[in-house]
């Protein structure tokens, strides 16, 4: 199992109108840029707000080698 997903002809198409879209570009041109303006600061007083959002599941992985 590698984990891809594999999306449908329509959602394909979709995402190639979302693609040829130039208002939705520009929004999300917007949104990345106000997402960058921020420091290290703000991106942790964001994580630390959240977490709460977010259901921490640990996988089991089994070390045969400890060397380091």
């Amino acid at each position: 199992m590698s984990g891809l997903i594999v999306l449908s002809d329509e959602e394909k198409q979709e995402m190639l109108q979302d693609a040829k879209d130039i208002g939705r570009g520009k929004v999300f041109l917007a949104a990345r840029k106000r997402s960058q303006q921020g420091g290290i600061d703000e991106y942790i007083d964001f994580l630390s707000k959240n977490m709460e959002f977010v259901e921490v599941i640990p996988s089991k992985r089994v070390v045969t080698n400890n060397k380091l």
